[in-house]
């Protein structure tokens, strides 16, 4: 019998369905596997993982004879995958049934940001329409440069939202596309310079951090507009809160930060950034998505069948 583990924020109906499937023993976070004892650690086989907490060597280390990470997400950048591919431990993610919520959440932060649609809220809730009179004039929406970081699954889904937008696509990847209309820049500086929005959505990870460098933030114009949905290490966050304060760029609209939920409280105080609680893929429907795939994976391993969706 393959004994399996699940550690993480699970919700009861995740916990239900793997109760259901494996009967596995549950932990909230990596550091609780010094409760169990050797014996116990030694029967592990799979691994059924959600969250952002670190497990890397020392967490692998404690599982000798696991041979499954099943991760509940599409990002995997909390595993540490050298560590994994030196113990010969598969890891699979649960990728594409989570494209359409997270580019949905994209769009919705941007066109938010874009026509003030918070404050806007705000002046109406507040008696002002009432007393004040029509809220401000602010920006159209359709018909901007709109420059993906990432022309990955989610990517291409957020590129193909916007040109419904009339938009004028730009993109970084590292090959060119076959998109016929949209234009290709090898590097984000020049993505940057040539587009209104720049919306990040490569993976998360060491390969990536500070991706949308300082560099790359002060090629952007002060009407310009960040969004982030992949993770808070792939932009130069000092950067980004020091453009936004001193009106370099002219807002972003975000949904990961760095050290989230506890993100620097610059954030709050700044009257032109939407703030999004990590929700990208926070649907019932994409959510159960997500379990059942990450179940799927599993029981893979258990039966000697391919790995659906395998990373490493």
């Amino acid at each position: 019998m393959t004994v399996v583990l699940a550690i993480g924020p699970y919700s009861e109906r995740d916990i239900s369905g793997l109760k259901s499937a494996f009967d596995p023993i549950f932990l909230d976070t990596p550091s609780q596997m010094h409760e169990l004892d050797a014996s116990e650690r030694s029967k592990i086989k799979a691994l059924a993982f959600k969250g952002h907490t670190s497990f890397g060597v020392n967490e692998i280390a404690m599982l000798p004879n696991l041979n499954l990470i099943a991760n509940f997400g599409v990002g995997y950048d909390a595993i540490d995958i050298s560590a994994a591919n030196e113990r010969n431990i598969k890891v699979t993610n649960t990728p594409n049934v989570l494209n359409d919520d997270v580019a949905d959440l994209a769009v919705a932060m941007l066109l938010m940001q874009v026509r003030e649609m918070a404050q806007a809220s705000e002046w109406a809730h507040s008696g002002n329409w009432k007393t004040a009179g029509e809220y401000r004039l602010n920006r159209k929406f359709s018909g901007g440069r709109a420059g993906i970081v990432g022309l990955g699954r989610i990517g291409r889904e957020i590129a193909n939202r916007l040109a419904a937008f009339k938009m004028d696509i730009h993109y970084y990847a590292r090959t060119e596309k076959e998109t016929p209309g949209w234009t290709y820049h090898s590097d984000v500086t020049s993505l940057a310079a040539a587009v209104d929005y720049l919306i990040v959505a490569v993976v998360g990870g060491p390969d990536t951090i500070n991706f949308v460098s300082r560099e790359v933030i002060a090629a952007l114009g002060p009407r310009s507009i960040i969004v982030n949905i992949s993770r808070g290490s792939t932009i130069d966050e000092e950067a980004m809160l020091e453009a936004l304060e001193t009106g370099k760029i002219g807002g972003a609209a975000l949904d990961v930060f760095l050290n989230e939920p506890n993100i620097n409280p610059r954030f709050y105080s700044l009257p032109n950034v939407v703030v999004q609680p990590h929700q990208g893929s926070g649907t019932v429907e994409t959510r159960d998505a997500m379990a059942a795939l990450q179940r799927d994976n599993i029981h893979a391993f258990i039966q000697g069948s391919n790995l659906i969706t395998p990373v490493n």
